[in-house]
């Protein structure tokens, strides 16, 4: 790679850049973290050392979101595809059914899992293409259904949502591995939320999940111990030997963001850069496009071809991208 110099511009969508003043934090504590003399990896969980680290992340998270009391962090593993089986099999079991917004990839993977464990209604009909969301209006959503689900943020298709889905009483869930920290939000509209650590708030290998205690206790039978979220939520997510180090890492990531204007800071910075990105499609005169339509257009993935789908000039960008430093610029397609 031919760069001025060793810095690059990493665009992975997950796992995804990490603040570089948390990863000379995390250099310099892990041989020796605190006053253990012992790496972070190496630290018990059951120990007061690491309770700190748990209990200060979940703090943090708290404050940053304005979290209520009446909802519990928890910290689990099998990231944002585990919870696809554990969302179904810690609530569908109340009506035996569930709602599910699919506008992109990840919700439509959601919505075949979810069908293993009870019955699965689309609120409007298969899209053809993964570029818009539906009105509102047009949604067919059951008063019975255990719960709402939406992907808020489709990394593969660049499809957000700018509003919050209106339920009427139904509990709502939201995947937000992608735009999770990025924009204030009235966690008391939600029932679940869930993100996967890798793409917005930390290494892989963990999972935030903020649940409101009325939908705990509810689990399935077959639902595996370390799925429960009130198992989990009883043993302050260490029923299991948990993501140590992910959840220390998480825990830095949380702390840089208080420090740097918190989630008002980061909504500030996600619409500066994605409108830098939008503007020059837009100036292109149809050079570069963007297939999703204005209104839900991602401000933290954003999609586009170059010259029609031009394949070939399209590897000549990329290539031309990795010597500038500029890497994973192909995203998932």
């Amino acid at each position: 790679m031919s760069t001025k110099n060793d810095r690059v511009i990493n665009f992975g969508a997950g796992p995804a850049k990490l603040p570089q003043e948390v990863l000379k934090e995390v250099q310099n504590e892990l041989l020796s973290f605190a006053s253990t003399k012992v790496s972070i990896m190496e630290l018990s969980h059951r120990s007061p050392d690491f309770a700190k680290v748990n209990q200060n992340a979940q703090d943090r998270v708290r404050e940053l979101l304005n979290i209520p009391e009446n909802y519990k962090v928890l910290f689990m593993q099998g990231g944002g595809t585990g919870l696809f089986a554990a969302v179904p099999l810690n609530l569908i079991g109340k009506t035996g059914t569930a709602d599910y917004i699919v506008t992109g990839s990840w919700s439509a993977k959601a919505v075949k899992e979810a069908a293993k464990y009870g019955k699965v209604n689309q609120v409007f009909p298969k899209l053809d293409k993964y570029t818009n969301i539906p009105d509102q209006s047009t949604w067919k959503l059951d008063s019975n259904a255990s719960y709402v689900y939406y992907c808020a943020n489709e990394t593969v298709h660049g499809v957000e949502f700018d509003f919050i889905p209106e339920t009427n009483g139904v509990p709502l869930v939201a995947d937000m591995s992608s735009n999770i920290l990025t924009r204030p939000l009235d966690i008391s509209k939600f029932g679940v939320i869930f993100a996967g650590a890798q793409k917005n708030i930390g290494p892989s290998g963990v999972t935030l999940v903020i649940v409101r205690d009325d939908l705990l206790n509810n689990a399935l039978n077959i639902c595996p111990s370390v799925f429960d979220f009130s198992i989990m939520a009883n043993d302050n997510s260490l029923y299991n030997t948990p993501p140590t180090f992910q959840i220390y890492v998480v825990g830095r990531v949380f702390e840089w963001i208080k420090k740097h204007g918190g989630v008002e800071g980061m909504e500030k910075l996600a619409k500066e850069k994605s409108k830098l990105v939008y503007d020059v499609i837009e100036e292109s005169k149809g050079f570069y496009t963007c297939p999703v339509v204005p209104s839900a257009r991602s401000r933290m993935n954003l999609p586009f071809r170059i010259n029609g789908g031009d394949e070939e000039l399209e590897k000549k960008f990329l290539a031309g991208a990795v010597e500038q430093g500029m890497l994973q610029l192909k995203g998932h397609r």
